[in-house]
């Protein structure tokens, strides 16, 4: 209990009220004692000094909710209502013209999470395929936005919300265009996003701080070096007044402490523990036939490409390595041969992407296939709230320099571990499972678990409350 809960306990309040009237005190004690004697013992345990437990609320019984307040302990959030040049108009936009966004069409439906992976009841029960969607890799804009519209600490009044949603689709406003030399366009979304933002009276308050806002694309696509730089990516997080808005990102700049990762979308979204309960149970009892497995393709444009080593290292050992070749698999589209793949083999290949890290990493823990890694900045150096903190733990760290230049390497390493070791690494990814997916409410709550989604809002809802409580200490 903090200062002013002690302040304005019902107790110390009625102990101020009879020792301010001492001619009408015995009167009030008659009177009110009854009722605090009830207070007390439904509401709390009554300690002695030392006594660590001194609040002790009753659970809701029969599926009751507790009041808002204490469903919202870090506060409550005030969502824009943007114009929806800004998001959903972004949308309609793109699926309308030919364009190279129209990746991101098919994703729409669900709430950003796709229409229904049907072609995965070939190879998985009935009752898990139903939660299996085909959701894109840059989704995630539409899918915080649906959860937090929906979200129980979303409050209607500006004034009583302690952090401010920006619901603005940048990956879906930049990507269009991430592929031509016209920057303007890049950037022209984005500057008046700005521009919007910094009239509202929230903003002026607080310049941003208490703001945050999801983007759905790496870091490194909205950080062009400069102005006149027509290679890559917006300005949009070099822009100063984005300096102090906190960011859900897939990838993040490790020098950025206003960047928060969180797991890529992947396709399997369930809405109650029971389902995530059958799907940990189907992953842990699965027969794995392979010793380890590497899904992706070439990148033919990038000098030592580290991803087509491996590629035909594990054309080299086809008793040991399973190969998706992407290339030729088009994995975009086909889940089945990656997700057989993953629930087929003990470990899976998980090399640098297009930057450090990729969706792959967690389509391959989440069907129980235990990660090996070839850079820190994959999976260690970021997804803190999210993954294990002892990376021995859940994967095996083998260094990129060293498999260029050890012949087999990666086998050598795999096979010294025993069966015993594997399954205790595979448990630890199982455990991890529901930290790394995002369930599938349709505007309802998510029964039974914490999911990415709630592990994300809860962290950064209670960063935003203490950095307002306690500024001098953070």
């Amino acid at each position: 209990m903090n200062l002013y809960q002690r302040k304005h306990h019902p107790l110390n309040l009625f102990y101020t009220h009879i020792s301010s009237h001492p001619r009408s005190s015995l009167f009030v004690l008659f009177l009110w004692i009854p009722l605090l004697i009830i207070y007390a013992t439904r509401n709390f345990t009554l300690c002695f000094p030392n006594c660590t437990a001194v609040v002790s609320h009753s659970p809701p019984q029969n599926g009751a909710v507790s009041p808002t307040k204490d469903l919202c302990p870090s506060g409550k959030v005030y969502v824009y209502n943007l114009p929806p040049k800004f998001n959903t108009d972004l949308l309609l936009t793109k699926c309308a013209e030919s364009n190279p966004a129209k990746w991101l069409c098919g994703n729409v439906p669900n709430h950003g999470h796709g229409a229904p992976a049907t072609e995965l009841r070939r190879i998985l029960p009935e009752n898990l395929s139903k939660s299996w969607y085909r959701t894109n890799q840059f989704a995630l804009e539409l899918i915080f936005h649906h959860r937090i519209l929906n979200h129980k600490c979303r409050t209607m009044e500006p004034g009583s919300a302690t952090a401010f949603y920006i619901p603005f689709y940048a990956g879906v406003a930049v990507g269009e265009y991430l592929w031509t030399d016209d920057t303007s366009k890049r950037d022209r979304h984005c500057e008046m996003l700005v521009q919007w933002v910094k009239n509202q009276k929230p903003w002026k308050r607080s310049n941003g701080s208490d703001h945050f806002m999801t983007i759905g694309r790496i870091t490194w696509d909205f950080r062009r070096l400069t102005v006149e730089d027509k290679k890559w990516g917006s300005i949009f997080l070099n822009m100063p007044e984005m300096q102090n808005v906190t960011r859900f990102i897939i990838e993040k700049d490790p020098g950025d402490a206003h960047e928060l990762t969180v797991p890529y979308p992947t396709g399997f979204h369930p809405t109650t523990k029971n389902t995530l309960d059958q799907w940990q149970i189907f992953a842990r009892d699965h027969n794995r036939s392979s010793l380890f497995t590497f899904t992706g393709s070439r990148r033919k444009w990038v000098p030592h490409d580290f991803r087509a080593f491996l590629l035909g290292y594990c054309q080299s050992e086809p008793g040991s390595c399973r190969l998706v070749d992407c290339d030729k698999a088009h994995c975009a589209t086909n889940s089945t041969a990656v997700l057989e793949a993953f629930l087929g083999s003990e470990f899976c290949l998980q090399p640098k992407g297009d930057s450090f890290t990729r969706r792959s990493v967690f389509d391959c823990m989440l069907a129980g296939s235990v990660p090996v890694f070839f850079w820190n900045q994959t999976a260690y150096d970021q997804y803190e709230w999210f993954l294990p903190g002892e990376p021995e733990s859940y994967s095996v760290f083998i260094d990129n320099e060293l498999v260029r230049n050890g012949s087999g390497v990666i086998k050598q390493v795999l096979m010294k571990y025993s069966k015993e070791e594997i399954r205790r690494k595979r448990e630890k990814v199982i455990e991890t499972i529901p930290r790394i997916v995002y369930g599938m409410g349709n505007g309802e709550l998510i029964t039974g678990f914490k999911d990415a989604f709630d592990i994300a809002f809860d962290g950064v809802l209670e960063r935003i409350r203490q950095e307002k409580e306690w500024p001098d200490l953070l």
